[in-house]
């Protein structure tokens, strides 16, 4: 007796169709797996059989053999468990098999028959969809997750018996009720909170209009966290393609079971400066997603910058150039999205008063050594760093301008990037190959003297000088220009000053 139906199993960001072949014949009792299999998807032998022991399903003294193709991809994880133990099923004639065709199932089974969550449901449904399979069967922890894709029919189940019975039509497998959400509200996080600090403003402003990388230098206490957190407050909310391919980042690392769904929020990710690269990056044998691309689409927010190891610091370089992150593996690499905004915060020294030396205790050797723990790429790679000063006792009374007033601002201007890059697959200015600077960036023939000045002063690097056009074009935006004009140049270059006076002056 045979049977054969589908599961899925994840590699990176992406997921493969998996065969589950199942065989009974005569033979000595015995369950033999086959399919280059790691050590967690062997052990489904025991889930599988005292799960359905004690469901109340009897398995005759047979000779069962498992097969899960392509024999040549190594499958890992325990959502196999399900597929295995409805192919049984299906072997020995207990469930009409024209309830599992065009069906792909998923889902680890407990020893008491129940059916546990497992991750990647998302990217397994847009598999199962992609490939024309009209039914995805998973747990019931993952009902909402996998029904957030239309075009396939979810169904979800809560124990191996509870498909038998779906399988034989005893149970019709209708939704249940959505989940409970128990929200806890948090306080608003708004920028009419800070006073003062203008310039600083301004430049998350032009930051979030543009998506550019954003550096904050200045003393311990004197708001660049309080302006880091209310930045996902300005942006724009996601598109429902964003919408998708962020979720399935957040699905294949395992943050979307029992929750409502897509995420419709941008994510905002601070992980602590003792992060590992692997954290950062993302790694384990079957690599997951790490903070870098679990901010994709949204803020990645480093504190203390300099406090981080440099060589986790080095791991954003190349992610922050090519807008994804490769992990190699023996016999594979894996592949991830990391189109993210970095925003960074730091003083300028341990003590944090220079180039005060009135208030700076740090030693000239002290000082430039805490500097170097940023190297010059990373550095370059920033497009916007801004000096930010202690706010006088009579500006930190006044309510600044409030986030829904600047959110509209980056809207209008991401509005006039979305029609501008149309079929380009460009997103934001920040994002402009430099083979396409001077079509979409077109200058005044002042603001162009300007440009070449400044490189010609050698104060900026290729990529600097990149940076500064990109930045010029968002400014620009958020005034509804069309040609980027002198004073934009200005406030570009002056938003890259911070890095000649905190670094010395040497070429960024």
């Amino acid at each position: 007796m045979y049977s054969k139906i589908y599961s899925a199993a994840l590699a990176g960001m992406e997921s493969f169709l998996v065969e589950v072949e199942t065989d009974v014949s005569d033979g000595l009792p015995h369950v033999e797996m086959v399919g280059a299999l790691s050590t967690e998807t062997k052990e489904a032998r025991e889930r599988v059989r005292t799960a359905l022991k004690n469901s109340g399903i009897r398995i005759p003294p047979k000779r069962i053999t498992i097969s899960l193709a392509p024999a040549d991809r190594r499958k890992d994880g325990t959502g196999f468990d399900l597929a295995m133990a409805a192919g049984i099923l299906l072997a020995l004639r207990l469930a009409p098999e024209k309830r599992l065709a065009d069906s792909l199932v998923v889902g680890e089974l407990s020893l008491d028959g129940s059916v546990r969550g497992v991750r990647g449901v998302l990217a397994i449904a847009w598999l199962a969809r992609k490939e024309g399979l009209r039914r995805l069967y998973v747990p019931r922890e993952n009902e909402t997750e996998g029904a957030a894709l239309e075009g396939i029919q979810v169904i979800a189940v809560d124990s191996i018996g509870h498909l038998a019975a779906i399988l034989r039509g005893e149970d019709s497998g209708a939704p249940g009720p959505p989940p409970q959400r128990n929200e806890v509200s948090a306080p608003a996080l708004d920028f009419s909170q800070i006073g003062g600090q203008i310039v600083l403003r301004r430049a998350a402003e032009a930051a979030c209009a543009g998506m550019h990388n954003l550096l904050m230098v200045g003393p311990a206490g004197t708001g660049k966290s309080m302006v880091a957190k209310r930045i996902p407050g300005i942006l724009p909310p996601l598109s429902k393609e964003e919408r998708i391919e962020i979720s399935m980042i957040y699905s294949i690392g395992g943050y979307l079971a029992g929750g409502g769904g897509l995420i419709d929020r941008r994510p905002f990710r601070s992980p602590h400066h003792t992060i590992s690269g692997a954290g950062l990056a993302g790694g384990g044998r079957i690599p997951r997603p790490g903070e870098i691309s679990l901010a994709h689409g949204g803020v990645l927010f480093l504190d203390e910058l300099p406090e981080f190891r440099r060589d986790v610091l080095e791991t954003l370089r190349q992610p922050m150039e090519d807008r994804k992150l490769t992990i190699v593996r023996a016999g594979a690499a894996y592949e991830f999205p990391a189109d993210f905004m970095l925003v960074a915060a730091m003083n300028p020294c341990r003590c944090g008063f220079y180039p005060d030396r009135s208030l700076c205790r740090c030693t000239q050797k002290e000082v430039d050594a805490y500097l170097e723990r940023i190297s010059r790429p990373l550095l370059d790679r920033i497009d916007i760093c801004t000096e930010v000063e202690k706010t006088s006792y009579t500006d930190l009374k006044k309510s600044g301008e409030p986030s829904a007033q600047i959110r509209r601002r980056v809207e209008a201007a991401r509005a006039i990037q979305k029609e501008r890059f149309a079929g380009s697959g460009i997103r934001c200015n920040a994002r402009i190959p430099a083979a396409r600077l001077a079509e979409f960036c077109p200058m005044e023939s002042g603001a162009e003297k300007l440009l070449m000045a400044v490189y010609e002063q050698k104060t900026v690097s290729i990529r600097g000088l990149h940076s500064l056009q990109r930045v010029a074009r968002t400014l620009a935006d958020l005034e509804g220009r069309d040609v980027i004009g002198y004073e934009h140049v200005c406030e570009a270059v002056f938003y890259r000053r911070p890095q000649e006076h905190i670094w010395k002056g040497e070429n960024v």
